[in-house]
């Protein structure tokens, strides 16, 4: 048993830190922006909840952060009462924040002036990933500290592996979303020509599906996508998020992404039509319009 704290108790971050406790048998003790939460968090798991990130990570050996970009995880682990400000020394700050691979790489460095070992640790599978604890995580770091904290982040993990150095966590994670950018928008595109033609979706998925065609997305969202319902998943708000990340690395790098690039302007207009906390798979909803 590790003693643990958690930072961010948003649709993945609470039950992540629930399944350190109750999966993993760890002492975990919980940091919230909004108190009532945290609170919530510690009644629901027999937990402790601190008032600050600081409080939450004073003699933690493991420190885990699932916030919202790179502001709040500057934020929550190096501002005023940050984190790493109560770390001790040989401990972990594991980032579960989809963020930029150069704050993975900031972070790494202040954790290293600090005595402190940091891995960036984003994480694929959605919210539904998170509440079974079979998300996938994609580290960065050394292999050394990866191996160390290997076992406490399988509390909530189907698929755990080290990419690289600080920083390849997250842009295996671009990599990820890349993927289902262009995933999601042929998916739309062909139900929504299936629909125009005439054709009965579930007959045509349930054959296509077994084939080259078939993907995750076809396999759970193309019943929701059919009838119209966007409240399942991932938001489109975060989609954006996540997309102008991987869209500002590909103009550092020189990467060509002229699929990615117009899927993101296609999810700015789903959010022009009000549908920012719809689901990824709302594309479908543009076409239809």
């Amino acid at each position: 048993m590790a003693k643990v704290a958690f930072i961010g108790l948003g649709v993945m971050g609470f039950p992540m830190a629930g399944h350190l406790k109750t999966k993993g048998g760890h002492d975990v003790t919980v940091y919230n922006r909004t108190a009532e939460k945290a609170a919530a968090w510690a009644e629901k798991f027999s937990g402790k909840s601190a008032l600050t990130p600081a409080e939450a990570a004073t003699g933690a050996d493991f420190v885990f952060v699932c916030v919202g970009n790179d502001e709040d995880l500057r934020s929550v682990t190096s501002g005023e009462n940050g984190a790493l400000h109560g770390m001790k020394p040989g401990s972990v700050l594991i980032d579960n924040t989809t963020a930029s691979a150069e704050v993975a790489r900031e972070l790494y460095a202040a954790a290293k002036e600090k005595g402190v070992d940091f891995i960036d640790a984003p994480v694929s599978g959605g919210q539904a990933g998170a509440e079974n604890g079979l998300l996938t995580v994609m580290c960065g770091g050394d292999e050394a500290v990866f191996e160390r904290a290997r076992p406490v982040i399988d509390a909530y993990a189907r698929m755990v592996g080290l990419m690289g150095p600080a920083g390849s966590g997250q842009l295996t994670k671009m990599v990820n979303q890349i993927c289902i950018a262009g995933l999601v928008q042929g998916l739309a595109e062909a139900l929504h020509f299936g629909k125009r033609a005439g054709l009965d979706i579930e007959k045509v998925v349930e054959v296509i599906s077994k084939g080259a065609a078939g993907s995750w997305q076809m396999e759970n969202r193309h019943k929701t996508m059919n009838a119209g319902k966007y409240d399942f998943g991932f938001a489109v708000d975060w989609m954006r998020k996540d997309l102008g990340i991987v869209l500002t690395e590909a103009r550092r790098n020189g990467a060509k992404l002229p699929v990615t690039a117009v899927v993101d302007q296609f999810y700015g207009d789903v959010q022009a039509m009000g549908g920012n906390r719809w689901d990824t798979s709302s594309l479908l909803a543009r076409l239809e319009k």
